[in-house]
């Protein structure tokens, strides 16, 4: 019988999972990754109601206490990436630090022959794939992954939609069927993200330009910003040019102006709108395959396809080298590309669109 370690989370998801994996014969331990204590957090309900699944399906449970290395990993990059003008994506340094990193490092030395997560992904001859419900796919958080990691990985929701998921765990009459899924970073869950840098970073004001460099408004710290947003800053009136991008201004009913860039060295937030706001080429670094022979430079199977977001539309694409990584040039421009996310590629075959890997976008 095969030995299988579940990220056991209290969620819907990872406690279905539970269920099938031992159905399936799996021998099964349960285990519930500690990684984030602080008022309001849910970790001792989310634990309590992890453990009493594994109770009444009768296989072994375990905690194991990350909190440190995850504040050191993920939280603490969160803040420097932040402070650095980026916009980082900690669910993604979460995946490949802690769950894909320490617990799966962890089951491996303790004689586990897979590691199981209630991600919505899938798994084919060695390749990640965008799973049944596209909605929900997740591959975006996983492209850190390697090709051996998934040798040793089960995602037991890979043929499920989240109707589905809901639907089978009130068949069992799971007692989570109807908990509401985790949202907001990793482990934290739904905080004002604003307010968990301001206590952190403080506030640096700072001025607003447009994309001439003329000053029209102010900002309350870069780290607040990000690529794409149209609020949290002021703009005044007085200042505004009649003409920006080549279009007449009516002061008294101005269109949104969306961030279009971040300057550190200034402390300037540069805003546009209309045009100004899309972008169709960028810079694409610290580079990872999930299999080093199947890259975007070696001509995968298929049409290109990348993602700057999660949930974000498969964008075609073309890349070519750089000595700073590969450049990507986008079929048609879109909006809110932000440096510090993440752009993750996926070739579009018969079987499937395959994730291939990714890396951090850069401005050109």
């Amino acid at each position: 019988m095969k030995k299988i370690a579940l990220g056991m989370s209290g969620g819907v998801d990872s406690s279905l999972c539970a269920h099938l994996l031992v159905a399936q014969g799996y021998d099964v331990t349960g285990v519930f990754l500690e990684c984030w204590r602080a008022p309001g957090c849910r970790t001792d309900e989310d634990r309590a109601d992890a453990l009493k699944v594994a109770l009444d399906l009768g296989v072994p449970f375990q905690v194991l206490d990350f909190k440190k290395a995850y504040y050191d990993k993920v939280v603490a990059e969160f803040f420097f990436q932040y402070k650095a003008g980026l916009t980082p994506n900690p669910d993604i340094a979460c995946n490949k630090e802690i769950k894909f990193g320490l617990f799966y490092d962890w089951a491996m030395e303790h004689g586990f022959d897979f590691v199981a997560t209630g991600h919505y992904a899938a798994i084919k001859n060695t390749q990640l794939l965008i799973p049944k419900d596209t909605h929900k796919d997740q591959t975006y958080f996983l492209y850190q992954l390697t090709k051996q990691q998934l040798t040793h990985t089960v995602f037991p929701l890979a043929d499920m939609t989240k109707p589905e998921v809901r639907a089978e765990a009130k068949k069992r009459k799971l007692a989570v069927s109807d908990k509401k899924d985790s949202v907001g970073i990793c482990f934290i869950g739904d905080i004002n993200v604003h307010k968990f840098l301001k206590e952190e970073l403080g506030e640096n004001p700072g001025e607003v330009v447009d994309t001439h460099d003329n000053v029209i408004g102010s900002h309350q710290g870069l780290w607040f910003y990000t690529i794409g947003q149209r609020h949290g800053f002021t703009i005044n009136k007085k200042s505004l040019h009649t003409t920006m991008s080549g279009e007449v201004l009516e002061k008294e009913n101005l269109p949104p102006f969306y961030v279009v860039a971040k300057q550190p060295e200034t402390n300037r937030l540069v805003v546009g709108f209309g045009k100004e706001t899309y972008a169709s080429s960028f810079m694409v670094r610290d580079l990872h395959w999930i299999d080093p022979e199947k890259t975007v430079l070696q001509n995968p199977v298929g049409k290109l396809f990348v993602r700057i977001r999660h949930t974000g539309k498969l964008l075609a694409c073309s890349v070519e080298p750089n000595v700073d990584g590969i450049i990507v040039t986008l079929e048609e421009p879109t909006q809110g590309i932000a440096p510090g996310q993440s752009a993750v590629f996926y070739s579009e075959v018969k079987t499937g669109s395959v994730c291939l890997g990714g890396g951090v976008i850069f401005p050109l």
